[in-house]
């Protein structure tokens, strides 16, 4: 049996939970009822004794998949020797606030007939807890400590090895289905399908309800297409009760095959703000932008001196890393980790991002909310005490704090933004109460003046670090927050040199891992936010036509169903990292409108000009 690969798995989303499903019609990974609770299906990372629920014909089938347009509703078709069926995946979305989490499966026969196998092996507790199964009246139960989940179906099934089975026949014109619902055990059985045109309609609703809120994507310029499926993929990234966005659904998918660089990205890193909000404000989506913005206030509220990198889908601090030993990982890739220990680092780019995040919230036209700039006014007063200390940076590295040139940048943004918000807004709600503009001017210029006397080698190349010889592809970041001019020869100058010296057949990499001391051991692929930065880059210094070819090289990688991960390596020819990557599709909205030929400012121009 081959190897497993992360492209070869969907996602679904009912904005709250994740499920994964194989090109074989297995869902190896499912979590309900939010995305950081303990699958209960784990074989993603593990063994197909961990949990999985395959559907899918008995012998050999050649298979397609599709979402339904507008829609994280899975269409698998099989086609077979004696026939083709066609099955239909989704999580229902909810319909209020206690709707309960509904994995929907169903499967149409479309012509001749198909023998069809389902096996569903629950294991709570991230692959751990074998549930008490019973049989209560037409369905089953399984129950496991707090959690319990109940099938119904309209196939007879049975227990086989610690499993529940079903083999049956699917003729054209007939149809099987199965419903999985979970809620807490101490509970009663919520109602569930108990004829096929309720199960039809659930899976319609569903469909309807991804389309009314798909349809209100108004982006319609260049690469539109890619542009309204990433847009659907962040939707499906949001957690709707609170409005954050998880970085990923899955946990330690490797980024390195078979190596220990294996996180868990169900958390929600402020880093993400700015690109997140530019997004969807591209895409015409500004409920889920002010959706976003007041989670991050929310989740940022207290002491400044305790703002974290990353938080919990409701602003939750406590994100302890812990590794679950029973699970072989993804191909072999342990350990498998739980939590993230990163969550106490200081990286002093956060500062930076969440002050640009709220300035240009303001400035497309979102509501000032005062409550907020007395939280950033407290923040700024925070950075402007700690920001010539050294951190551990964007990459989250777990070997000696530095003084990494792209923080010192940010913080940079942090004081930029502030004299921007002051000067802008002055005597008038959203001014931010930052006081005078000059102060926080001088501090910009006070930062800037360090950074280029201290980061830039003989060259006229930035480097990663003050006093260091290693290329980053973070301060690619330079012109595109404005920093220095796309034109400034050291602009200029270090985008060669990271584009010529981080180059993976074309991809750029973050760092080399043989230099940049991170803590950890093992080589990485090639970073795909870093690698659209560089086609924003490109495009910024006039090699427009080398922009484009990055950008649609980088759409190629995406999966059969538009997925992309973290990472790509080059040398295997696969995705590496968790997946579907939430920074990796909002760079797909954001510099598809940097490379539009319509004239109009791309995200980059945007906020470069501020």
């Amino acid at each position: 049996m081959p190897a497993p690969r992360i492209e070869d798995y969907a996602f679904l989303s009912d904005t709250r939970s994740a499920a994964m499903v194989s090109t074989a019609g297995s869902i190896d990974w499912l979590t309900f009822p939010r995305f950081d609770s303990p699958a209960a299906m784990a074989s993603l990372v593990g063994t197909a004794e961990n949990g999985h629920f395959s559907l899918g014909p008995a012998g050999a089938a050649r298979t397609t998949r599709r979402y339904l347009p507008g829609t994280l509703v899975l269409e698998t078709t099989h086609v077979t020797d004696s026939g083709t069926v066609v099955v239909t995946d989704a999580l229902a979305m909810p319909t209020h606030d206690r709707s309960t989490p509904r994995l929907l499966r169903r499967v149409v026969g479309t012509a001749g007939r198909v023998a069809l196998r389902a096996e569903l092996r629950i294991r709570f507790g991230y692959g751990r807890i074998v549930p008490w199964v019973r049989r209560i009246d037409h369905h089953l139960l399984a129950i496991g400590g707090p959690d319990a989940l109940v099938l119904r179906s309209n196939v007879p099934v049975h227990g086989e090895g610690m499993a529940t089975v079903a083999d049956f026949t699917v003729s054209e014109g007939q149809d099987a289905w199965f419903e999985l619902a979970w809620f807490e055990s101490h509970h009663a059985t919520p109602a569930g399908c108990a004829v096929d045109d309720a199960l039809d309609d659930a899976i319609d609703d569903t469909v309807g309800r991804w389309r009314a809120w798909s349809d209100g994507i108004t982006y319609d310029r260049e690469w539109s297409d890619d542009v309204r499926a990433s847009a659907v993929i962040l939707k499906g990234l949001t957690y709707s009760p609170t409005g954050a966005i998880v970085a990923a659904p899955t946990t330690s998918l490797p980024e390195d095959p078979g190596g220990v660089r294996n996180w868990d990205y169900r958390y929600c890193w402020l880093r993400d703000a700015t690109f997140t909000l530019y997004a969807f404000v591209q895409a015409g989506l500004r409920d889920e932008a002010q959706r976003w913005r007041d989670w991050l206030l929310r989740a940022t509220a207290g002491d400044p001196d305790k703002l974290q990198i990353m938080y919990g889908l409701a602003g939750e601090r406590w994100l302890p890393e812990f590794e679950l030993d029973w699970l072989d990982g993804f191909g072999g890739a342990r350990p498998v980790r739980i939590g993230n220990l990163a969550a106490d680092q200081l990286q002093l780019d956060v500062f930076g991002e969440v002050m640009d995040s709220m300035y240009q919230a303001r400035v497309s036209g979102m509501p000032a909310d005062p409550s907020g700039d007395a939280l950033l006014a407290a923040l700024l007063g925070h950075v402007e005490t700690i920001w010539e200390h050294p951190d551990e940076g964007i990459w989250e590295v777990r070997g000696d704090r530095q003084h990494f040139t792209h923080s010192k940048v940010m913080c940079w943004v942090a004081f930029d933004r502030a004299a921007k918000s002051a000067s802008r807004w002055a005597g008038s709600a959203g001014s931010g109460g930052f006081g005078d503009e000059r102060r926080w001017r001088a501090l910009a210029d006070d930062v800037r003046k360090e950074v280029c006397e201290r980061s830039i080698d003989a060259d006229g190349v930035f480097r990663q670090a003050y006093g260091s010889n290693a290329l980053d592809a973070s301060v690619l970041r330079i012109p595109l927050v404005g920093f220095l001019p796309p034109d400034d020869p050291r602009v200029v100058a270090t985008v060669e040199a990271i584009e010529r010296e981080l180059s993976d057949d074309g991809l750029i990499r973050r760092y080399q891992t043989d230099v940049t001391d991170d803590g950890l051991k093992g080589d990485e692929g090639a970073f795909l936010l870093c690698s659209f930065w560089m086609a924003d880059c490109l495009e910024m210094i006039g090699r427009r036509d080398d922009a484009i070819a990055l950008y649609e090289r980088l759409l190629s990688l995406r999966n059969d169903v538009g997925l992309l991960a973290e990472e790509y390596g080059t040398t295997f020819g696969t995705q590496l990292g968790n997946c579907p990557q939430a920074f990796s599709h909002v760079s797909i909205i954001n510099t598809a409108t940097n490379l539009c030929s319509d004239g109009a400012a791309g995200t980059s121009k945007s906020r470069a000009g501020s």
